[in-house]
């Protein structure tokens, strides 16, 4: 059969047969992941009153995807529940010494809202 003739059910099998691998990071590789996603963070400037940049911030708005979705659509159902529960975690810890403490919490609470509705919506 050519991967152009499969049906949906072959794709179901398929799936069925070879679940999506977790990828495994060491510490090591966690740390440079996290300092790159902190110097990225604190590179932004919020001039404008009016970015809500919790809930819609305009960086990662910038085409025809939000990168949320994008980088759900990149990895497994169980991958993306930790990615939710890592900035969680991340914005939890880091809030009362960035400066931003209800902006951080806002965004705690954010990751946290969208990891509850996709265990909700999975456990129904």
């Amino acid at each position: 059969m050519s991967i152009n003739n499969a049906t949906p059910q072959d794709w179901d099998r398929l799936r069925k047969q070879s679940p999506a691998i977790e990828p495994t990071i060491d510490e090591s590789m966690m740390k440079v992941y996290i300092d790159m996603s902190n110097e990225e963070l604190t590179s932004y400037i919020f001039d404008d009153e009016e970015t809500d940049v919790v809930n819609n911030p305009d960086h990662y708005n910038t085409g025809n995807i939000e990168c949320i979705d994008a980088i759900e659509e990149s990895m497994s159902s169980v991958a993306f529940k930790g990615y939710l529960k890592g900035n969680c975690m991340k914005y939890l810890w880091r809030y009362d010494y960035k400066g931003k403490q209800v902006e951080d919490l806002e965004k705690a609470g954010w990751y946290l809202h969208k990891l509850t509705d996709m265990v909700e919506e999975e456990n129904s």
